[in-house]
């Protein structure tokens, strides 16, 4: 008899706010998820659609002046409600990150070793050098040669990728639970970028930890991860396990983004980009924030935001008016045409 995953992290109605000089940026809005043990959920869209700074609420790593509302429940405790102590002990212990710039995330002038020691020594009295042993454990999991010279060396005589694994041993040198990687694959080239996922998942399965990947990038998710939130404007406009977010999109901004990637069936061909630019999150349109660029949006797109609900099988999600016809195109990304075709 096999027992179902147990729930680690659960997001409910996320909204996080920074007042400004020129209104009020809304850079979330009612994100809403559940994380179980050993699960790997891709949050994607792109920049400025709320991916990371979603992320870093659940951290506690948002500048005081960011306004956070709603729930977010580590194993049935409202972390957003917890003392400064134990919520300082959550972060880092339990819940750990990978930054996007491994380069700005680490001290220049101390040496891997430690900065990974340091990251043990703030989460329990141990000897030093106990931490340090631990610290060239870690940087074996992730694959690093030599790991013992190497943790006196400083970030700069790393590769970008070995900076990248450095940052995924200091995430996971505590065995945390939960896993956050922000674009952990930015500026690294293909092969590095493969080198680094795969390496993830060995090191996830390791710690038996859970992840959330952020990633503007539809591909990286394609292969690790079980489920995906798409967002867009702040707010999630489709959920559903990898398969059928890739295989059935149920939004038009989920399928532009699909069109948008180069794959083998468009080799040779030319990409459907999606066209305009995400609206401001100080003054957002009225209706669905995507209508302006929404190849199927009407008048009732424009006058209502549509609701995030049912939208097919598996629990899959959509905020769409339109989803049944999205869904009932035989090529979704098709309703994205290029300049040629629309001669033609």
């Amino acid at each position: 008899m096999t027992t179902s995953p147990k729930e680690i992290l659960r997001v409910e109605d996320l909204t996080v706010e920074f007042p400004t000089e020129d209104g009020v940026v809304h850079a979330v809005r009612g994100v809403s998820y559940a994380l179980h043990e050993r699960e790997v959920l891709g949050i994607v869209g792109e920049s400025g659609s709320g991916k990371s700074v979603s992320s870093l609420a659940v951290m506690g790593l948002l500048p005081r002046g960011a306004r956070v509302h709603g729930k977010i429940l580590y194993r049935g405790d409202d972390v957003l409600k917890l003392p400064t102590r134990r919520r300082r002990a959550l972060r880092g212990g339990k819940i750990a990150m990978i930054f996007q710039d491994p380069m700005t995330a680490l001290n220049p002038v101390h040496t891997i070793g430690d900065q990974l020691a340091e990251a043990v020594l703030a989460h329990g009295l141990i000897p030093r050098k106990q931490a340090l042993a631990r610290a060239k454990e870690m940087l074996d999991l992730v694959g690093i040669p030599q790991a013992e010279q190497r943790l006196r060396s400083y970030p700069h005589e790393f590769s970008g990728g070995m900076r990248q694994r450095a940052m995924i041993a200091m995430a996971v040198i505590n065995n945390p639970d939960v896993i956050i990687a922000d674009e952990p694959t930015t500026a690294l080239d293909v092969t590095v970028q493969a080198q680094i996922l795969e390496k993830l998942l060995e090191v996830k399965d390791a710690v038996n930890a859970a992840i959330v990947l952020i990633t503007h990038d539809l591909g990286v998710v394609a292969g690790i991860a079980h489920r995906v939130l798409v967002m867009y404007a702040g707010k999630p406009v489709e959920i559903g396990d990898t398969d059928s977010v890739f295989y059935r999109p149920r939004m038009p901004y989920t399928a532009g983004l699909l069109g948008s990637m180069p794959s083998l069936e468009t080799s040779g061909g030319r990409l459907r980009p999606i066209g305009g630019a995400p609206p401001s999150l100080i003054n957002l349109p009225p209706g669905c924030p995507f209508s302006p660029r929404c190849p199927l949006a009407d008048a009732t797109c424009t006058a209502e935001e549509p609701a995030l609900g049912e939208a097919g099988e598996g629990g899959h999600l959509a905020a769409c008016h339109h989803w049944r016809a999205v869904a009932e195109a035989p090529d979704p990304t098709a309703l994205f045409h290029i300049e040629s075709e629309a001669v033609s």
